[in-house]
C-alpha cells in the first residue's frame, strides 16, 4: 500500500517555517534566501514528498504536459521524435503524454480527445494525413496550441516539418544526374493523400527531360521492410525494368536492397536505390543507403519552441507559421556504388 501523502504542512512542522514559506522555497522562488531553501529541500526529500501538480494546475491553469500524437510509435524515425521531444519538454519543466493513431482516423480522433480531456497545455501532432486536419483545426480553434510535425504549408496549422517535396526532387534529380532513364517510386504515403514526395518525384523527371511512366509509380500497401521486398520484386519482375529506385522511406528502401539480394540483381550497378529519413539502419546495410535526411534535432527543438511560444502567448492564438526544414541529401553506395 502507498504511504500518507506528504502536504507543505509536514513539511513545514518539520522544519519550523511556515507553509507559505515552504511553498515558495519548492518553486524556488528568489525571495526565500538560499540556506531556507535548502534545509527545506532536504525535509521534502526526507519525507519523500510529491508535488500536487493537479492542485497546482488549479491555479495556474496549467498542466505543465503537453500531448504528443504520432503516427506509429514503431518507425524508427518518429521513436526518434518522440525521443528528442520528451527530452527537450522535460529541460523546460514539462511532462509528455504518448499516443499513436496506428494511421487509423477514428484512432487519432479517439488520442486528441483523449489528451484534450486531459487538459494538456498543447499538443505536438505528426498526423496521418496532411490534408484532411478537421480535427486538429477543431482544437486549435478552441484555443488550444497545437503544432503539427508534418503537413502542408497552407493548412491553416502551426507546422514545423521536412520539405518532403524538396527531398523527393533533390533525391530523383541525382538519379537523373547519374544518367538514370527510368526511376521508378515506391511511396507508401499515397495512400493518405499525402503527395507531397510524388509531386517531387513527378517535378525532377519534368525537369530532367524524362517521361512519366504510370507503371513505375507503386503504392506498397504499408511501410514496412517486408512492403518494401514486395513492391521492388515487382518492379525486377518488368521486361522492361527501371535502373534506379527512389523509396518514400528508408524502411521500404531496406525491403528493395533484400529483394535485389534475392533476385541476384546488383546496387547500384543494375538498380540504384535512394530512400528517405536517413535512419542508422540505412547507414549500416550491406548496401549503404543514399537517403534524405529527416532532421529529428532541428524539427524537435523547433517544434517545442513554436509551441511554447503559443503556451506562453495565451489566447488568442496568433496566425499560424510554417517552418519547412530544407532536407540534406546523402549520398552512399546505394546510388554512388563503392568509392
Amino acid at each position: 500500500m502507498a504511504g500518507p501523502i506528504v502536504r507543505l504542512k509536514d513539511i513545514a512542522a518539520r522544519t519550523g517555517f511556515s507553509v507559505n514559506t515552504v511553498s515558495l522555497a519548492l518553486r524556488d522562488s528568489d525571495r526565500i534566501p538560499d540556506e531556507t531553501r535548502s534545509r527545506i529541500r532536504e525535509a521534502a526529500e526526507a519525507l519523500n514528498y510529491l508535488p500536487n501538480f493537479v492542485a497546482r494546475s488549479l491555479v495556474s491553469r496549467q498542466t505543465r504536459t503537453i500531448g504528443l500524437v504520432l503516427t506509429d510509435l514503431t518507425n524508427p524515425v518518429l521513436t526518434r521524435v518522440a525521443q528528442a521531444v520528451e527530452q527537450l519538454l522535460g529541460e523546460r519543466g514539462y511532462g509528455t503524454l504518448f499516443g499513436a493513431s496506428n494511421n487509423d482516423p477514428a484512432e487519432e480522433i479517439r488520442v486528441l480527445e483523449m489528451f484534450r480531456a486531459r487538459q494538456v497545455d498543447g499538443m505536438l501532432v505528426y498526423p496521418r494525413t496532411h490534408h484532411q486536419l478537421d480535427a486538429v483545426r477543431r482544437l486549435r480553434g478552441s484555443g488550444l496550441p497545437v503544432v503539427l510535425l508534418a503537413g502542408a504549408r497552407d493548412c491553416g496549422i502551426d507546422v514545423v516539418g521536412t520539405d518532403e517535396r524538396r527531398g523527393a526532387y533533390k533525391a530523383v534529380m541525382h538519379l537523373a544526374a547519374l544518367g538514370h532513364r527510368r526511376i521508378a517510386m515506391i511511396d507508401c504515403a499515397l495512400r493518405h493523400g499525402n503527395v507531397e514526395k510524388r509531386s517531387g518525384y513527378r517535378q525532377a523527371l519534368a525537369d530532367s527531360g524524362l517521361g512519366l511512366d504510370p507503371d513505375l509509380e507503386l503504392d506498397p500497401g504499408g511501410h514496412t521492410v517486408a512492403h518494401g521486398c514486395v513492391a521492388c520484386a515487382r518492379l525486377l519482375a518488368m521486361a522492361d525494368r527501371p535502373s534506379a529506385l527512389f523509396t518514400s522511406t528508408d524502411s521500404i528502401a531496406l525491403g528493395a536492397l533484400r529483394a535485389c539480394q534475392l533476385a541476384g540483381a546488383a546496387v547500384p550497378g543494375d538498380l540504384a536505390i535512394c530512400g528517405f529519413d536517413n535512419i542508422e539502419y540505412g547507414e549500416y546495410a550491406t548496401t549503404p543507403l543514399s537517403s534524405v535526411n529527416y532532421s529529428v534535432a532541428t524539427i524537435a527543438r523547433r517544434a517545442v519552441e513554436r509551441l511554447l511560444e503559443l503556451i506562453a502567448g495565451g489566447d488568442p492564438l496568433p496566425e499560424p507559421i510554417a517552418t519547412m526544414i530544407d532536407p540534406a541529401l546523402i549520398l552512399r553506395e546505394s546510388t554512388l556504388g563503392a568509392v
